[in-house]
């Protein structure tokens, strides 16, 4: 069976590239744009290059230009927006750059859709946003749900949402098809190290304090990056147009009983590890953060038969191994 050609913004980041690499293993063409930031995996340019049906733009989606003759080129029927701005300090202290990437940058590839579906050609629009957008939970909150209002507390998150609502008002006013999915925290190998697991392995690795943030008490729900991809494939290709899907796993954990179980992990597997709690350092809290993200994912399993399949302390092993090997390489 012929694949549809298929564009993923943001394809060389930490979860765009997980789902490029599917997308890739499934067979499908894939035009992969991304302006290779910091954030950029740049071992993954090295793996897709060996794929014959994968396009590599170095692109900005703030481009319209450039996305403009990407689009009439491939005339793509999907669009996978993962292109983003993610990391919520960063939107604290420089917040235009969130505004540009996360808002004007899918007002860009929406235009660039809308003028392929005014063309009658089948196009469907996939945005990636995040447990974020929904706000904090009470204690006794157990999990967002798809019909929830949007309560972003950060940049980070006010900019996915107001990306979400032009998402939805494309398809009310100008008839495309879309699907957003909103995950919880994702976490594996590739990760930027700016990112919270990734930051408590290196700095154990280099018996550096691990900076928690408040009490520590701040839980959040956490994904198997693998297992996000393929939930978001799936809503891709099965999900019903126009709506929206949660996704989640069972495993919730405070910030700091995490931190406690990678440290457990080190301590009972790799015999140079001892006494890592000493690291443990309580920082000040970070203006407007959440206390509780969590979302009910009830409705993807209902409806697309989805489940994660990665068991987490063994996928957390796996990550700490992967960070193991690529801090003790450098």
């Amino acid at each position: 069976m012929k694949r549809p050609r298929v564009i993923v913004t943001g394809g060389m980041g930490f979860i765009g590239s997980a789902v490029v690499k599917k997308l890739l293993n499934l067979n499908f063409k894939v035009i992969n744009i991304d302006k290779l930031s910091y954030a950029a995996n740049l071992e993954r340019v090295n793996e897709f290059k060996y794929f014959k049906k994968h396009y590599f733009y170095k692109t900005d989606i703030t481009n319209l230009k450039k996305l403009s003759l990407i689009f009439s080129k491939h005339k793509p029927s999907y669009v996978f927006n993962l292109a983003a701005e993610s990391h919520v300090d960063n939107s604290i202290n420089n917040p235009k750059s969130f505004i540009d990437t996360n808002i004007i940058g899918t007002y860009n590839l929406l235009l660039e859709t809308k003028k392929l579906h005014q063309k009658k050609h089948k196009i469907k629009f996939i945005q990636i946003s995040t447990d974020e957008v929904y706000g904090d939970l009470n204690k006794k909150n157990q999990g967002s749900k798809e019909g929830d209002a949007y309560l972003p507390s950060s940049p980070y998150s006010a900019s996915k949402a107001s990306a979400d609502h032009l998402v939805r008002s494309w398809s009310r006013t100008y008839g495309i098809k879309y699907n957003i999915t909103c995950s919880s925290n994702n976490f594996g190998p590739f990760q930027n190290e700016e990112k919270f697991i990734p930051v408590v392995i290196k700095n154990i690795i280099s018996n550096k304090k691990i900076p928690i943030y408040g009490n520590g008490l701040q839980k959040r729900n956490w994904i198997y990056v693998k297992d996000n991809a393929d939930a978001i494939i799936r809503v891709a290709l099965k999900g019903k147009n126009n709506s929206t899907f949660n996704i989640g796993t069972k495993n919730d954990f405070t910030n700091l009983s995490l931190v406690k179980m990678i440290i457990k992990i080190l301590e009972k597997n790799f015999h140079n590890f001892k006494n890592i709690n000493k690291l443990i350092n309580f920082v000040k809290d970070r203006p407007g953060h959440d206390v509780k993200y969590k979302v009910n994912y009830f409705k993807i399993q209902n409806e697309l038969k989805w489940k994660p399949h990665s068991n987490f302390e063994k996928s957390i092993k796996d990550t700490i191994e992967w960070y193991l090997e690529k801090y003790n390489d450098n």
